[in-house]
């Protein structure tokens, strides 16, 4: 095959063509500014009409609001199964150090996520986060690992990684629906306010309070990219009262240990929260998320 000395050598009209059109793909589908070097014989304006539209078509797709989130849950996820692999390791090491630091690192992700978990995944949630009575899943390995200080939970651990595989595959496919992700995010400050503003959920570990922290870190990454723009638009003022109420959930959280915690203000800011959501959700076309929605 003959090897070109560089862009500049002059190219047939069909090799160009193909050029232009690959270049111009690839500048839409990224939305990034691409410098093209001067070939000669052909410009931009030479390029195939319908290639350009069908690339800016494909551009467009990808800003749906739902599919923007989910690219932050799929990195989310893989964040949680890179913990629970470390988290393996360490184990085979008999490394309980070591051990510990890769659970707490693999909560992190998960807590974010629970937006859509509980009501996309349900069974998964079950099986990878059930509280207080585990059996399986993180709690179950917390137990032994935190408060019996063994190593011996090799079994558990690669049955939290089955799991979270399975949760990797399903959250690149489910059909996300911004409805669910409003119950799913008005369920959460739910339970930061009700489940766990007494003490929390990791109390063997003691990271209940980074539980809390990750979970409205998520709660507003949700609200800023699924509710927020259209919400702006609809009722600046609900928006700004929405983001203030969770700004004051993020400071209420910001102490230094879980005994600091003023719980009833944490529920009372959560609860608030809960009512701006429900108030958001007409205002953008949804149903008001109900008690049965947000409790389930």
């Amino acid at each position: 095959m003959r090897q070109c000395s560089g862009l500049n050598e002059v190219l047939s009209p069909m090799a160009a063509a193909w050029i232009v059109r690959t270049v111009t793909v690839l500048t839409a589908m990224t939305l990034m500014p691409i410098a093209l070097p001067a070939l000669p014989g052909w410009s931009i304006a030479a390029a195939d009409a319908a290639t350009v539209g069908a690339a800016a078509a494909h551009a467009g797709a990808t800003l749906d609001p739902n599919e923007q989130y989910r690219a932050y849950l799929i990195d989310d996820v893989a964040r949680s199964l890179a913990g629970a692999r470390r988290l393996r390791e360490q184990v085979a090491a008999h490394d309980l150090n070591g051990a510990r630091q890769a659970w707490i690192d693999a909560r992190v992700g998960w807590e974010q996520a629970e937006v859509f978990t509980r009501g996309f995944v349900s069974d998964l949630d079950e099986e990878i986060d059930a509280w207080p009575n585990a059996l399986s899943g993180f709690h179950a390995i917390e137990v032994k690992l935190f408060g019996a200080r063994t190593t011996d939970i090799g079994a558990e651990v690669d049955q939290l990684i089955y799991h979270l595989t399975d949760l990797d595959i399903k959250v690149r496919k489910v059909p996300l629906n911004t409805q669910g992700l409003l119950n799913g995010t008005a369920r959460l400050a739910y339970e930061v306010g009700e489940n766990k503003a007494d003490g929390g959920e990791s109390r063997y570990s003691g990271t209940s309070l980074d539980d809390m922290r990750n979970n409205v870190a998520g709660i507003q990454l949700a609200y800023k990219v699924l509710f927020a723009p259209t919400l702006q638009s609809a009722d600046p003022q609900l928006a700004q009262d929405t983001d203030r109420t969770i700004h004051q959930l993020t400071t209420l959280l910001s102490v230094g240990n879980v005994s600091a915690l003023e719980p009833d203000k944490v529920r009372a800011t959560s609860e608030e929260l809960i009512v701006a959501l429900q108030a958001t959700a007409p205002k953008i076309g949804l149903r008001k998320p109900t008690l049965e929605d947000i409790t389930q």
